[in-house]
């Protein structure tokens, strides 16, 4: 089993400036016969390529007009499938060891655009106030349409220390502005936790890396130890967690979940794109480490537990989520997640290139697809102070072109796009623009946090316990 997650690529949102999510390679499996190609397809196909040839304004050369009709051929399946060539195929395998250089901004293309999907938090690009649904359209002074992603990926990244101007739209600012950012090398924390008071912790994780599941369970233990005993209740944040590794998301969901419960499954045309994942350790196990969850308190498995999500919580998050809400084992409180329950796969070609192709749909396991839909909540709790600054730039997997639709359930698009805001949010002060408020997960002042601690104390009592 641990061979097949090893086969899949990651289970993130797109690409990610300054932040190249971790690459697995796919293996051959028996694949269906190639099926004929199509004459008339092909003929039109040669008849444009020849027409560019013979009468384009300045000589193209035949490898652009190949790459770009592979570019092209990808970019309109979905937002996630990409033509990876020699430079944009190393950039995947950067974030392995959760350390690399750039802006720390995940990214998608909507409309020639760079569109923020969100900034992963702690870095540049949070701290110089980038918010998720921002389009980027200039790169110092680059036009970024005409490029690809790829190509936008990498004018971002750069030495650290050196910096990089974006120019940025926003749909709450009348025009344009630029933001100035330092680059640097990125090391993130994905997993946070403390003490919030005696008897109550806090769990926060920022991204699913390679060592996301070790780092949980060390915090699970250290929360255990600082409280010298029992826990009352837990909060695990997943809100703004773009996702990440498979295989870290089952070892998080594992954490708390009797052995072998179904986690997820995956459903696509190919036998290496269906699995079933389990708590087993050798599905969120890499190599022969040795099962980082074995010594954990046997009351993880039952302490009271609140999950903190929103429209920032995409894919691996939405994993853990919606196997934590299926088996009852957590209560989920927040906003509707970002839905993106599609897997890519990464396929080597013969040319040192590589494409990355959604083969899959990921499913929770009561037979859920978040596929343009995410994680509803058990219990909607959105910060009314920030509400409705917050809706103007929400983004969803749905609200993306060419998005990949949901097999078990129609959608409404109405119910996909955020509810216009009751009032419209003030307007910051010049010179403001790009320096919003940054709010921080998990602060005294964390409106989501503490709507979720009264909802623990609340079942500590009922349960006859002394609060």
């Amino acid at each position: 089993m641990r061979n097949r997650i090893e086969k899949f690529g990651l289970i993130g949102m797109g690409l990610i400036a300054g932040v190249a999510l971790s690459l697995h390679f796919s293996a051959s499996a028996e694949k269906e016969a190639a099926q004929p190609l199509p004459v008339e397809e092909m003929r039109a196909f040669a008849d444009v390529f020849g027409r560019i040839k013979s009468d384009y304004v300045e000589p193209v050369s035949d490898k652009k007009l190949m790459t770009e009709a592979i570019n092209g051929m990808l970019s309109g399946l979905d937002p996630h499938s990409a033509y990876l060539e020699g430079d944009a195929f190393k950039e995947l395998q950067i974030n392995t060891q959760g350390e690399f250089g750039g802006l720390g901004i995940e990214v998608g293309m909507e409309d020639g655009l760079v569109k923020v999907i969100s900034p992963i938090e702690d870095t540049p690009a949070y701290h110089a106030g980038i918010k998720a649904g921002d389009l980027i359209l200039k790169l110092d002074d680059t036009l970024v349409k005409g490029l690809t992603l790829n190509d936008a990926v990498k004018r971002m990244r750069g030495k650290p220390g050196s910096k990089i101007t974006l120019t940025v739209i926003r749909k709450s600012e009348p025009k344009p502005f630029p933001v100035v950012i330092t680059r640097a090398v990125i090391k993130t924390q994905s997993v946070k936790s403390k003490m919030i008071e005696p008897g109550y912790g806090f769990i926060r994780v920022t991204q699913f890396q390679e060592h996301t599941g070790e780092n949980l369970a060390k915090a699970i233990d250290s929360l255990y130890k600082q409280n010298n005993g029992e826990l009352h209740g837990l909060v695990l944040d997943l809100r703004n967690d773009p996702g990440g590794l498979l295989n870290g998301a089952v070892g998080v969901a594992a954490a708390f979940l009797p052995k072998d419960t179904l986690v997820v499954y995956t459903e696509g045309r190919t036998e290496d794109a269906k699995m079933n994942l389990t708590t087993a350790p050798e599905n969120y196990l890499r190599g022969d480490k040795e099962d980082y969850l074995k010594n954990l308190p046997a009351s993880v498995k039952n302490v009271p537990m609140v999950v903190l999500v929103n429209g920032g919580s995409a894919s691996a998050s939405e994993i853990v989520a919606g196997a934590l809400q299926d088996h009852k084992r957590a209560l989920i409180m927040g906003t509707q997640t970002f839905g993106k329950g599609s897997v890519q796969t990464i396929l080597p070609l013969s040319n040192n290139s590589a494409i990355k192709l959604t083969t899959a749909r990921y499913y929770t396991p009561n037979g859920r697809s978040i596929q343009a839909k995410g994680i509803v909540p058990d219990i909607v709790s959105e910060d009314p102070a920030t509400a409705a600054q917050e809706s103007a730039f929400r983004l969803r997997e749905a609200d993306l072109s060419h998005h990949l639709s949901n097999d078990k359930q129609p959608e409404d698009t109405a119910a996909s796009k955020p509810a216009a805001p009751a009032k419209e949010a003030p307007k910051p002060k010049e010179g403001d623009a790009a320096k919003p408020e940054i709010t921080e997960f998990g602060a005294k002042n964390d409106f989501q946090l503490n709507q979720a601690m009264s909802l623990l104390k609340g079942m500590h009592i009922l349960q006859g316990k002394k609060p």
